[in-house]
């Protein structure tokens, strides 16, 4: 299956699955934002430390301004393979095409050990 039009690089497994905890980690004893409407606002308010996008939401055109505006405001952003488990991962029981980590809380080593990784995923 080709990769939604929003989907800039391949993240690798052990990178989603520490953005994954990370969202967890964070949304219980820090900061996040879900939905894309309020990662939207967070990015433009450059509030975000990370944003996390599933790549299984259909339409795609919900999260296709999504990386521009984080290059833009110079946020490091990660793809994950499911809504579902993104959504839960916030403490949702439903799914969440995006999540932006405002304040990392317990995870705060992991949330830097990802931003620094972003610019080789980039590439």
């Amino acid at each position: 299956m080709a990769r939604p039009i929003y989907v800039r690089f391949e993240t690798p497994s052990d990178i989603a699955d520490k953005a994954l905890q990370l969202v967890q980690v964070a949304s219980e004893t820090g900061k996040v934002r879900v939905g894309t409407n309020e990662v939207t606002k967070s990015s433009e308010r450059a509030e975000a430390k990370l944003v996390v996008m599933a790549e299984d939401v259909d339409p795609v055109e919900i999260l296709v301004h999504i990386p521009m505006l984080c290059e833009e405001k110079r946020i490091p952003y990660v793809y994950v393979p499911k809504k579902q488990r993104l959504g839960q991962s916030a403490g949702l029981t439903k799914s969440a095409a995006s999540v932006a980590v405002v304040e990392a809380g317990d995870a705060k080593g992991l949330l830097e050990e990802l931003a620094s990784t972003f610019p080789t995923l980039k590439k």
